[in-house]
């Protein structure tokens, strides 16, 4: 078996079966963009520092401009033997150019160079999220504004409790994707930092320009501990973390589409092309894409519980596990790109069934609390009132009534404070306007919600 580079203090090779299981070039050859990248800045950076003449940076930043053409058209082999995607790049560069491609390797470890690639993969998966949750927040905002107007049951404990507007609900799930964006773009301030330049563990002999090579990469600052940067791995622990709590906001909205468009609540109309039938029963329409997005949150918070369990006891610095950190940082990513345009396209095309929602809205006594703070407007405290407008639903209850059925004798027994007024209080249409302050379901908040929300957008 061919020598390592390596492998100089050793006197026998590695077994065939051990090099291909500790390889990892299998997953991550989808780093070969950020290496390449990240080469040619080490590269100039090696120059600014006198290690290297013009003339050879000039043929190793076209060797390596030959290498991402072939990888970018298929071409480029890659071998187990060769480990991971830096030897791999490497062995390839040394075809091309012979013995220079060893002095690009001056000054830095494998240690640095993977730190450094996974933080440039993280980066730019981090920046596709956010313009994803961008377009899936303008979706519920579009929403929101067609159905201002249109009223359904909020719940609480799955029970229908109080009137909303259908807009409050869709303004409801922005909120949740608007704090994952903030958590993204919060994840990106840690992960956007260089630890190129920390070498194995201890830094570098040579004097390479750190902060130069941050400004060629993109970074917005340098780590500032060569050991903890080679071992550090929370920004792919923040990127799970962020993935599994959008996925987990994912799920509930998934949880409600599926209820909602359930034969029991006939509330929502799911569109056909989102949507598979039964093998067997052909009345079926399953609600395919929301049961998917629940399923996978599983699927990504297993992913954030991997890579915690793989860092718990790792001693400083690098230890081999930390190959194991690139699967679950990879599906994470994977899981999410592809979920977003599939949440956008959903959110667009669902629509409610308002004759239903009209009918379930003046069910189930929605209005009580409306009923108890009229009573209070009367100068009833609030326990008093609770427990009359308790003993009204029990009544109606009995006599198979509503509240709007109720005379106003009957509502006298209970308390005289009751007048003709009590009416108006008991319409669920009524009810979304007496609600106060900000961010309440009343036309003039959730108007103002849009507002905001827009120009927060922009």
């Amino acid at each position: 078996m061919k020598q390592r580079t390596w492998g100089g203090r050793f006197r026998k090779s590695q077994s065939k079966k051990f090099m291909e299981y500790s390889a990892s070039i299998n997953f991550d050859k989808r780093l070969a963009p950020f290496d390449l990248f990240q080469n040619a800045a080490y590269a100039k950076a090696l120059h600014k520092a006198k290690l290297l003449k013009k003339s050879e940076l000039d043929r190793l930043l076209g060797a390596l401009n030959g290498i991402k053409t072939e990888f970018e058209k298929g071409r480029l082999k890659l071998r187990i033997e060769d480990e991971d995607i830096h030897m791999n790049i490497e062995r390839r560069l040394s075809e091309k150019i012979g013995a220079l491609a060893g002095k690009l390797h001056t000054g830095r470890s494998r240690n640095d160079q993977v730190a450094t690639d996974a933080r440039l993969y993280a980066r730019e998966a981090i920046n596709d999220i956010l313009k994803l949750l961008e377009n899936l927040q303008k979706a519920f905002v579009q929403n929101a504004e067609k159905n201002i107007d249109a009223f359904m049951p909020g719940c609480t404990h799955l029970q229908p409790a109080q009137p909303i507007r259908i807009a409050h609900w869709f303004l409801a799930y922005r909120e949740m994707f608007a704090r994952d964006a903030e958590r993204f773009r919060e994840t990106l301030k840690r992960t956007n930092v260089l630890p190129l330049g920390s070498g194995a563990l201890a830094g570098t002999n040579f004097d390479i320009d750190r902060k130069y090579l941050a400004g060629l990469l993109g970074f917005d600052g340098i780590t500032q501990n060569s050991l903890d940067a080679v071992s550090d791995r929370d920004f792919a622990l923040d990127f799970c973390y962020a993935v599994s709590m959008f996925f987990s906001h994912l799920s509930r909205f998934s949880e409600e589409v599926v209820i909602f468009s359930s034969a029991e609540w006939g509330a929502l109309i799911l569109p056909d092309e989102l949507c598979t039938g039964s093998s067997i029963m052909p009345q079926k329409k399953n609600p395919d894409l929301p049961e998917l997005f629940r399923g996978k949150t599983g699927r990504v918070t297993g992913n954030l519980f991997n890579l915690l369990m793989i860092v718990k006891g790792l001693p400083l610095a690098y230890n081999k596990d930390l190959q194991e950190d690139k699967p679950p940082l990879f599906d994470s990513a994977d899981q999410a790109l592809a979920a977003l345009p599939m949440a956008v396209e959903l959110v667009k095309k669902i629509k409610f069934n308002k004759s239903v929602l009209k009918k379930r809205i003046g069910e189930n006594f929605i209005t009580a609390v409306d009923l108890a703070d009229y009573l209070v407007q009367k100068g009833l405290p609030f326990r008093e009132a609770h427990g009359i407008v308790g003993s009204l639903v029990r009544e109606c209850e009995e006599l198979s009534i509503t509240f709007s059925d109720l005379t106003l004798g009957q509502l006298k027994k209970r308390s005289g404070l009751f007048d003709k007024k009590f009416l108006s209080y008991c319409d669920p249409a009524l009810s979304t306007d007496r609600k106060k302050g900000v961010g309440s379901t009343s036309k003039s908040a959730i108007l103002a919600q849009i507002k905001r929300i827009k120009r927060e957008l922009k």
